[in-house]
């Protein structure tokens, strides 16, 4: 079997990080690797092609599509919550047009193949939007299509594209008279905050959680910026864990509707630092997601 071509944007990120190793480990596939900065020798090993570059640049991803047949595309670059909400309008440029610059180039690629491209998108538990902890207190346990009304620049990016996803899955060039073979097969999965266990996060509201792990790691004092009454700073390290690359290549393995989102608490889909490092040496069968439906 002819190995698969996989494009991860973001590949430097936390998640990156760690679905690289990943896919690595299997050996199966050409990893071609994109980020804005340059990786360190050992992510560069690991990858068939490390690029540098911007995913405004519609050049560099014209160039990217000439000169490979992909398969996969795991979109990872984003500009994160803290971040964006000082920079709205650089938001919008890197996860709004740099998601549809990525959206056009699988479905492009698609129907030059003629087969289905799958593309996964992290999207984020940003979407929802509560207005204050009595009304989350009533809402208890809140469904996938519940409070989607965000008042972050991060969670509206994110809510955004996932609405382009299933537009660019579903309904891209509807008018034409015949349709042609090919599609994208757009995959999203709303993560809450996240912890690597080989890099330090830059720019997400919930970064204290990661940088109380790393900082204890190292054996150094940490300052953490939330309000002495925040519980889930207090809880974070007694939740169950799961490693964010496995869910990913779960998402991209099961069987389920073009257009899908796992919704996953908090307790379930991020990593406690030393257990993804265990669970990083073991091998898994893909199992179907447990929750998953239709946009």
């Amino acid at each position: 079997m002819a190995p698969r071509t996989i494009l991860i944007t973001g590949a430097s990120g936390e998640i990156g990080h760690g679905l690289i190793h990943r896919l690595a480990e299997q050996g199966r596939d050409r990893i071609l690797a994109l980020d804005l900065h340059a990786a360190e020798d050992a992510l560069r090993a690991r990858c068939y092609r490390f690029l540098t570059g911007d995913i405004a640049d519609t050049a560099l991803l014209e160039n990217l599509a000439a000169a490979y047949d992909l398969d996969v595309i795991y979109h990872l670059a984003a500009l994160l919550s803290t971040k964006s909400e000082r920079q709205p309008r650089l938001a919008h440029r890197v996860n709004v047009d740099g998601t549809l610059n990525l959206l056009e180039l699988g479905v492009g690629q698609a129907r030059q193949q003629q087969r289905e491209i799958k593309f996964l998108y992290p999207s984020s538990i940003a979407v929802y939007g509560l207005p204050d902890l009595q009304t989350k207190r009533r809402a208890a346990k809140v469904k996938e299509d519940e409070w989607c009304e965000p008042r972050t620049m991060y969670g509206i990016n994110k809510l955004y594209c996932e609405r382009l996803g299933r537009y660019y899955a579903r309904y891209y060039r509807q008018l034409d008279a015949q349709e042609t073979a090919g599609h994208l097969d757009f995959r999203g999965l709303r993560f809450p905050g996240l912890i690597s266990a080989f890099t330090v996060p830059t720019g997400g509201t919930s970064d204290y959680a990661p940088e109380m792990l790393h900082a204890a790691a190292a054996g150094t004092p940490y300052a953490c910026f939330v309000r002495a009454r925040t519980a889930d700073a207090r809880d974070v390290q007694h939740r169950q864990f799961q490693s964010v690359g496995q869910r990913l290549l779960r998402a991209h393995s099961a069987r389920i509707p073009r257009v899908a989102r796992d919704l996953r608490t908090g307790r379930e889909a991020t990593e406690h630092r030393g257990q993804l490092a265990a669970r990083c040496g073991r091998r898994r069968r893909p199992r179907r997601l447990g929750v998953a439906a239709r946009l």
